[in-house]
Parts: structure tokens; C-alpha cells; sequence
């Protein structure tokens, strides 16, 4: 199931991408597995099965250097984290099952429409929030039941997609988080812990149906990680306090790319 392939000169270039991936993959809180899976097809041409397996190894380095390091910019909620890592086990296990009744294209298309509706919510939940200060009213924080009821929906919704299409299912881990009223930096540091556990278990899933490439994994990864230390650093530093709502906004334009990419991408 693990191979090394020939070098070509193309690889030279994987270090730099990796680099700028693992630099915004932390600072965005996705890990960057989405976008390690076009590179892999479509520049370095590698088969489908290969690249599912390969993308996900290559997320696991960036997850792991990024949680350490947000942890220690006090950026992870850990017992929030918890109830989307114990409901996407759950998620998982029914992604899986999932598969064996719908097509790839009607997967693609459901989860596509679902990542959408879940951007408007957090669109609408951000515009109340902008609402409520610009009238110097305090938002106020979910209670606990509210808590465990979003994360325990959007934590089953994430480890469906992980089972289903082998990714770390970013989109509901940051609509849930975002929705949870918590600081956006938290939202990112803790959105990297949820996803990297979600890239375990989808690579231990396709490690047994699918190859991962250990040759472009080295290559991916010897630049991915100086971009997470780098990415994790600038924005533990930055002042987002201002910029938190826009942020958000920003967030919520990537979930429905990301949507629309699911339903049109035949």
C-alpha cells in the first residue's frame, strides 16, 4: 500500500506549493488536504486512488505541527473539540455505509448543497452578531446543551464526508465552530485538531483500498511544515479583533466554492 515513485524534476516544485498551503492551511483552519488533491492530479498526474491516499498523508504533518503549535498560543478548546472528534467517529461509520446506497454523484451533489445552506447559516448568524455590537449589545455565549447539540451535528456531518469522500470534511468543522460564537482564532486552532483526527481515520479507511505515495508525501511535506510553524506564528500574532466579522464573511465565501465545486464537479 506504500511506494515510492521514480523522481521527475516536477517534484522540485511540490516543496513550494506545500509551503504555501501549509501556510494558509493553518491559518484557515482546514489543513490544507483540499487543495493538495488537485495539485496531485492535475500537475503531477497522479491516478485518483493514489492521490485520495496520498493528499490525506500529506494533510496529517500539517494537522499535527499546526494543533501543537496553536495549543501553545492557547488557540485550542479542547472539550469543544471532543464532541465534534466523538460525533464524527459516529459520522464515519455512517459515511461509509452511505456509499453503498447513493452514487458518487448524488453523494457529491447532497453534500454540496448541505456545505451551502450551512455557509448562508453562518452568514446570518455573523450578521446578527455585527448587529447586536453595533447596538452595544454583548453576545452572549452558547450554554452547554447548545454547545454539545451543534458540535455533536456538525461533528457527525464532517465525519460523513471523512468516510464518504476521504477528506477531513473542513466545511461543517468551521460552519459548527463559527456558529459556537467563539473567537476566531480559537474557531482555527480548534478546527485544525478536529480535522486532523478526521484525516486519521480517513487515512486509515483508504490505506486499505487506496496507495499512498511516500516519494511526493516527502516532497509535499519537507515544505508544508515550515508553512504551518510560519502560518501558525503570524496569526497567533495578529490583531483580529477588528477584522473578526469580515473574517468570518471570508470563511463563509470558501464554503460555498467549496459547494458549488462538490455539485458541479462531475
Amino acid at each position: 500500500m506504500i511506494f515510492f515513485s521514480d523522481y521527475q524534476s516536477l517534484y522540485l516544485i511540490l516543496p513550494v506549493i506545500g509551503f504555501v498551503i501549509g501556510l494558509f492551511g493553518t491559518m484557515v483552519g482546514g489543513g490544507g488536504g483540499f487543495f493538495f488533491l488537485p495539485v496531485l492530479t492535475l500537475i503531477i498526474g497522479a491516478p485518483a486512488q493514489v492521490a485520495v491516499a496520498t493528499s490525506l498523508s500529506a494533510t496529517l504533518p500539517i494537522g499535527i505541527v499546526g494543533t501543537i503549535a496553536h495549543y501553545r498560543h492557547g488557540n485550542v478548546d479542547l472539550n469543544t473539540g471532543r464532541i465534534f472528534i466523538i460525533a464524527g467517529v459516529f459520522g464515519a461509520v455512517a459515511g461509509a455505509a452511505i456509499t453503498g446506497w447513493l452514487s458518487s454523484v448524488q453523494l457529491k451533489t447532497a453534500f454540496g448543497i448541505y456545505v451551502i445552506l450551512v455557509a448562508f447559516n453562518v452568514a446570518y448568524s455573523t450578521w446578527r452578531k455585527k448587529q447586536s455590537e453595533n447596538y452595544g449589545n454583548q453576545v452572549k455565549s452558547l450554554n452547554k446543551l447548545n454547545r454539545i447539540g451543534r458540535g455533536s451535528f456538525f461533528g457527525f456531518f464532517a465525519g460523513a464526508i471523512a468516510g464518504t469522500f476521504g477528506t477531513s470534511g473542513t466545511a461543517p468543522v468551521m460552519a459548527g465552530l463559527l456558529s459556537m460564537r467563539i473567537p476566531i482564532k480559537i474557531v482555527v486552532g480548534t478546527s485544525l485538531m478536529i480535522v486532523l483526527m478526521n484525516a486519521i481515520v480517513a487515512v486509515g479507511a483508504h490505506f486499505l483500498v487506496g496507495r499512498i505515495d511516500m516519494t511526493l508525501v516527502i516532497f509535499l511535506t519537507s515544505g508544508s511544515v515550515l508553512g504551518a510553524i510560519t502560518g501558525t506564528n503570524w496569526f497567533s500574532r495578529a490583531r483580529l479583533d477588528g477584522a473578526e466579522n469580515n473574517i468570518r464573511y471570508v470563511y463563509v465565501l470558501v464554503m460555498i466554492i467549496i459547494g458549488v465545486l462538490m455539485i458541479t464537479n462531475r
